[in-house]
């Protein structure tokens, strides 16, 4: 029994974590993220503070407040990591897998039983992989052009130059 009150206790340690980081990162005050999720400052404090209870509804309404994945806050639990809610925010990843699982699921209906571990391990590795690949390559195909083109700024052409008229007094 102790065993579970320690675990709920460090669960909602984890999401209280993710909360502050993200309200923090929006540069939001305690009082605005209340307001919008309609609860009493208090209230929404000791949410924010891992004491009471955390709902899928709350952390939804913190996530319409802060325009956050709400997912990705559950997903904190599992993966023992409040940043992984903060890195989620603003591109919604946990949110869009979700809602990809549940085309899937719409898709496959029953059929999905008939997926095998190894082709799903497969599939989503392969899917990471690219992902992180996406990642690099935008990262480098910045970088590079940076380096190729700056150098146009320091020695800009002629042709570039705006002709001056010299003036003429009147």
């Amino acid at each position: 029994m102790a065993d579970k009150a320690t675990e709920g206790s460090s669960d909602n340690a984890l999401i209280a974590a993710a909360l502050r980081r993200i309200r923090k990162s929006r540069r939001m005050r305690s009082s605005e993220v209340a307001r919008a999720m309609d609860m009493p400052l208090r209230s929404y404090e000791h949410f924010e503070a891992g004491q009471g209870k955390v709902t899928y509804e709350r952390l939804v309404r913190f996530a319409e407040a802060t325009n956050c994945d709400p997912v990705a806050l559950l997903a904190v639990m599992p993966m023992g990591s409040p940043e992984f809610a903060e890195r989620c925010a603003d591109n919604k990843l946990m949110q869009i897998f979700m809602i990809a699982l549940s085309e899937l699921n719409e898709d496959l209906g029953e059929d999905i039983v008939y997926l095998e571990s190894g082709a799903i391990i497969g599939g989503i590795t392969r899917l990471c992989r690219d992902l992180a690949e996406h990642v690099r390559k935008r990262d480098t195909f910045a970088e590079n052009w940076l380096e190729a083109h700056a150098p146009r700024l320091n020695r800009p052409s002629k042709a570039h130059l705006p002709q001056l008229k010299p003036r003429t007094s009147r």
